[in-house]
């Protein structure tokens, strides 16, 4: 998790909410990513999402079953989605987030069994870090 919030600080770089993401195998990283949607005006360029496209290009296939995603939020939908599309064995995830998250708190994408894969959740590791630090973001932006 240390990995992901370092990652989620880049983030802020280029005023994006900061979220990172890094992919393991065997407790070895192959892939970490921030939230890139301001950087590259992309809906779709979120943390988790980047880092399974990476993850996917250097494992050479696009089933991540052998891969364990910690981000330093809870996914939403669209990244559940994609972390059961992708097949991914297990994520981790640090502050929860009752608006938006799909890995427990407002849905539970990732242990549905209606489909066609669940997904491993581990929640709630550094929460209070992960929450400090998009909070501290938040806060800045009122204030300007």
């Amino acid at each position: 998790m240390a990995l992901a919030l370092a990652e989620a600080d880049v983030a802020v770089g280029h005023r994006d909410v900061p979220v990172g993401a890094v992919a393991l195998v065997d407790g070895r990283v192959i892939a970490s990513r921030h939230n890139e949607r301001e950087l590259r005006g992309d809906p779709t360029a979120h943390a988790e999402l980047l880092v399974l496209a990476d993850a996917a290009r250097t494992l050479g296939t696009w089933r991540l079953s052998d891969v364990t995603v910690v981000v330093t939020l809870e996914p939403c939908p669209m990244c559940a989605g994609g972390l059961v599309a992708a097949r991914v064995g297990r994520v981790v995830f640090g502050a929860a987030d009752p608006k938006a998250g799909a890995c427990g708190s407002l849905y539970n994408l990732c242990a549905d069994p209606r489909l066609n894969h669940e997904v491993v959740v581990v929640a709630g590791v550094r929460a209070a870090e992960a929450m400090q630090q998009l909070r501290g973001f938040f806060e800045g932006r009122r204030s300007i």
